[in-house]
């Protein structure tokens, strides 16, 4: 299976890191959601079809000094665990 994604806009309000590694961040993202709709399937929420303009943040839990690649994964995360909870509503 072939998945492409790309985050148009991703806005990381209270992370502590700079705003240079935003980027960094956006790719880890992309790359992790990537690595788990492989691995665990495309939620039965998103396949139904999906339109929502935001998804609440994950509740994050970072060491004291954490790299873009680290804070990517829990975002994914928590994004992946909301894709998974979601009913389709039309």
């Amino acid at each position: 299976m072939n998945i492409n994604l790309h985050i148009e806009r991703l806005v990381l309000d209270g992370l502590p890191m700079e705003a240079r590694d935003s980027a960094q961040v956006q790719a880890a993202v992309e790359a992790e959601l990537v690595r788990l709709l492989s691995e665990s399937g495309i939620p039965a929420g998103l396949q139904a079809g999906f339109n929502q303009a935001r998804i609440p943040a994950p509740v994050l839990r970072l060491n004291s000094s954490p790299n873009a690649r680290e804070i990517g994964a829990q975002i994914s995360e928590g994004i992946y665990g909301a894709f998974a909870g979601l009913s389709h509503k039309r």
